[in-house]
């Protein structure tokens, strides 16, 4: 018996050490990599396989739906692990105490400074634990890096890091990142701590632009007005003002329109949304199809048979998971996050699909604020609302 790695995963394994992230594209196989670095690490061997004679209690903190789906289970099976804790984000508190174990703390939730980034830094800033985090998408902005760069020592705090490198937009009404200074040092922290996987991929991914057409009238009106036209109520803020225009353009028949149409083409597509109401209008048009869900709501697995629609929220469900039934993906919306995006289209793109072309379809109209979105992506960059809106 033995475990073969690609090539690139074995190079990655060389150069991983605690506290490291682990970089490869979505469906690269930085799971069975992460687990082979632990194996290895405690004394394994893959190949003739031999198993450590003892290791640490290995935790591994992913997404809710990754942990629903044993998705864990099958790679660990390979390496005949048992005794291993999955557990979600959510749940990352009840082990801010456990000392002397390995964590692998997959698709990287340690941006910001909420809860789980407190859990985090108590967990793996401590020098108690082994560590490393898995990313296909490891950070826009040095902010990003932040708690993962107090963690390996390199600052005691976020406040250190702010006093050293942010310079502050003095005209903005809320914090805002005029600049970083010292960026030399940062790039030697990113590089000391980021392991990426080469991975050539042998899929080729076809990226189509759909315009589509919106109520320009209403559109007019919602942003000259600022009226909800919706809940006939004044708009107070730039949140609702963006929510309430990309109501008016997401609402469009000429959207459900292209999917119903591609459903009798493809057969079996993924749909991305948004909002709820773009989920009731696409139910609604899809009455008669095999359709499933998963969103903050219902947990629906991808439905068998030859013919099926997966209608899937971005912020729920856009990474965690794979489908290599598909070659299609449909963007009914677009999100304000380049991360969730990539993070989207990689639900198809593993490393065992049987398809060598993939598509992708991203609906979007001339709108002003379709247009702004559209440019934030292509420059790898998040939507803000504010920037968009000044009220």
């Amino acid at each position: 018996m033995s475990i073969e790695l690609y090539d690139y995963q074995k190079e990655a394994i060389k150069n991983m050490h605690t506290g490291c992230i682990l970089n490869g594209g979505v469906g690269s196989g930085k799971s069975r990599t992460a687990l082979a670095y632990f194996f290895t690490k405690m004394g394994g061997q893959l190949k003739p396989f031999k198993k450590p004679d003892r290791c640490k209690k290995l935790y591994i903190i992913t997404t809710a739906k990754k942990r629903d789906s044993l998705e864990w289970e099958e790679e660990l099976c390979l390496f005949l692990l048992d005794d291993v804790v999955i557990d979600s984000w959510n749940n990352i508190k009840k082990y801010e105490n456990v000392k002397y174990a390995f964590f692998i703390f997959d698709e990287d939730r340690v941006c910001g400074k909420g809860a789980w980034v407190k859990s985090f830094l108590k967990i793996a800033g401590t020098g108690k634990n082994d560590w490393i985090i898995l990313s296909a998408t490891p950070g826009d902005t040095w902010s990003d890096y932040i708690p993962v760069f107090i963690a390996n020592g390199f600052y005691r705090n976020r406040t250190e890091f702010n006093q050293k490198h942010v310079v502050w937009d003095r005209y903005s009404r809320y914090p805002k990142v005029s600049q970083y200074l010292h960026q030399g040092q940062l790039i030697a922290y990113r590089k000391k701590i980021l392991v990426s996987m080469d991975f050539v991929r042998t899929t080729v991914a076809h990226h189509e632009n759909i315009k589509c057409s919106y109520d320009a009238f209403m559109y007019k009106q919602v942003l000259r007005d600022r009226f909800d036209v919706f809940k006939n109520k004044p708009i107070t803020d730039a949140s609702k003002l963006c929510y309430c225009l990309r109501r008016v353009v997401n609402s469009d028949p000429s959207r459900v329109g292209f999917v119903m149409d591609m459903a009798i083409k493809n057969k079996k597509i993924i749909v991305f949304y948004n909002y709820n109401y773009e989920l009731d209008q696409l139910k609604e048009a899809l009455c008669k199809f095999n359709v499933a869900e998963w969103n903050g709501h219902k947990h629906e697995e991808i439905p068998d048979g030859d013919e099926w629609v997966y209608l899937v929220q971005y912020g729920a469900g856009a990474e965690g998971w794979n489908c290599i039934k598909t070659d299609t993906i449909i963007f009914y919306s677009q999100s304000y996050s380049y991360k969730h995006t990539a993070q989207a289209a990689g639900r198809i793109d593993r490393v065992n699909t049987p398809y060598h072309d993939l598509y992708y379809y991203h609906l979007y109209s001339t709108s002003s604020i379709d247009i702004a979105i559209k440019k934030a992506l292509s420059k790898k960059k998040k939507f803000n609302e504010s920037d968009f809106v000044k009220i």
